[in-house]
């Protein structure tokens, strides 16, 4: 194993100190580390709004690291600019001659890591990746002929049985800090030095860093027994709500996966199913890159939506007039959060109700999504919208009133993010329309006055929708 004198390395998706790969490599291959985070001028500069809660979160997990760098005697450098400049500079500003990191799998991360690559062995410096973001990555889980799977099942089933405790088992990083260069104690910029303002992340009980994550776990523990049955209903504390921080790596995914997988039971294999259905999409991403803009299954990469502009404002804006609906899109748009069950009935209803094109609101969802993945989001929607692979099929189609009914029976979710139906009975919360005039009045709530009427009627948009894949299924067969 090859020892370096310095090395630098060079934080991304994985913002603790503790069971990270990359950083227990460097310190166990180099005789002292210094740490790293590049903010990068592409992405940020292409954000929209400057309000954003993801920024946010990752600025106050960095200085969560810096503090703890800061007891080792270290700090944290933070740059601003772009890692294939920053990178190499930094190398040389500090002699370091390797620069390690954690495997990142979408395609423009791995189009900077290969330039980051070649600027650093122009200079001389070793890059070298881990992986640290998921259980079994690229070739790691295939079939028994060498493929990629593209149905979950059969994946699920072959990672599984590939699984052992070895593969969950975590790297010390944390016990090898001593290894971390002396540096003077830096402060993490501000927001506002960025370029970005607060979001009041705290206000909306998220709280960032790894101590959170941990705290955020050990709650989650205490009812991932129940978790089979209590998942999929908003109102209730069912979900583990570690999302945000598994996507900036706050907490490990082999710690979360090794509990589930030694606890056993209903509740814990089902929720060990859900990080496999993770790996599962970014294995999907890596082997077709062609998903982030097109169909996975190429009979529907053209289905000939309308893309009514105020049918897709209306989604946005939560006014479709289906409570459980808009009630999501209220939860998303003031949280940055929405629940697992709710993103595949809004999904389902944008493209098989309202007839837009999935990638309209995969790009919505990547705007507002606090644990925004680029491989997860994408598989989600195209599950939803029947193109992806192993997805819904295109037949199946979310009632949205009767999902509301069965996920939301008492409507307590509703009446938390549309409260101008809170004097509405449980009978009519699902779809208040149906209330008499005498009722509507009486409870103060006036469809198109109060609350919008439904923006399509359920039955008719379902059977567009059913003509519109079946013609373009048998196109395809033609």
């Amino acid at each position: 194993m090859h020892e370096y004198t310095h090395a630098l390395f060079w934080f991304r998706r994985d913002l603790r100190l503790t069971d990270n790969a990359g950083l227990y490599h460097a310190l166990k291959q180099s005789q002292r580390v210094s740490c790293v985070f590049v903010f990068d001028r592409e992405i940020l500069d292409a954000l929209p709004d400057k309000a954003n809660r993801r920024v946010e979160f990752i600025r106050e997990s960095l200085v969560e690291i810096e503090r703890m760098l800061r007891r080792h005697g270290s700090a944290l450098t933070v740059l601003q600019g772009r890692p294939v400049v920053e990178i190499p500079a930094l190398a040389t500003r500090l002699k370091a001659t390797a620069v390690f990191a954690n495997h990142d799998y979408g395609p423009d991360a791995a189009r900077r890591d290969q330039a980051v690559s070649a600027e650093l062995t122009q200079i001389g410096v070793t890059f070298s990746t881990f992986k640290d973001q998921v259980v079994f990555e690229r070739d790691e889980v295939l079939t028994q002929n060498g493929a990629p799977f593209s149905v979950f099942t059969p994946y699920k089933n072959a990672w599984l049985k590939r699984l052992t405790a070895g593969d969950l088992q975590g790297y010390a990083s944390e016990k090898h800090l001593d290894k971390l260069a002396p540096m003077a104690a830096a402060e993490v910029p501000g927001l506002h030095h960025i370029g970005f303002k607060p979001t009041g992340l705290k206000a909306l009980g998220i709280v960032a860093g790894a101590t959170a994550a941990a705290r955020l776990f050990d709650d989650f523990l205490t009812r991932i027994e129940r978790y089979r049955e209590t998942r999929n209903f908003p109102a209730v504390k069912g979900p583990s709500y570690l999302s945000v921080h598994l996507r900036f790596g706050t907490i490990s995914i082999r710690t979360l996966a090794r509990a589930a997988w030694e606890r056993g039971g209903y509740g814990a294999q089902t929720w060990l199913n859900e990080l496999v259905w993770r790996d599962f999409y970014f294995m999907i991403l890596h082997h077709h890159p062609r998903v982030v803009t097109e169909a996975f299954r190429p009979a529907f990469n053209d289905l000939p939506f309308t893309n009514d502009p105020s049918r897709f404002a209306a989604w946005c804006e939560a006014r479709t007039g289906y409570p459980l609906v808009d009630a999501a899109m209220r939860q998303l748009n003031q949280t940055g959060y929405m629940h697992n069950r709710l993103r595949m009935i809004t999904a389902s209803f944008l493209v098989k109700d309202l007839h837009i094109d999935w990638r309209w609101g995969e790009r919505y969802f990547a705007r507002h999504l606090n644990d925004y993945d680029l491989a997860a989001n994408n598989g989600g929607w195209q599950w939803a919208a029947s193109t992806g692979c192993d997805a819904q099929p295109y037949f199946r189609i979310f009632n949205p009133v009767t999902q509301s009914e069965k996920f939301d029976p008492g409507g307590k979710f509703i009446r938390r993010y549309v409260p101008e139906l809170a004097a509405v009975s449980d009978k009519f919360i699902h779809a208040p329309w149906l209330m008499s005039a005498a009722e509507q009045k009486r409870t103060g709530v006036v469809a198109g006055r109060d609350y919008p009427k439904p923006i399509v009627d359920h039955a008719q948009a379902r059977q567009v929708a059913l003509d519109l894949y079946g013609a373009a299924k048998a196109a395809r067969v033609t």
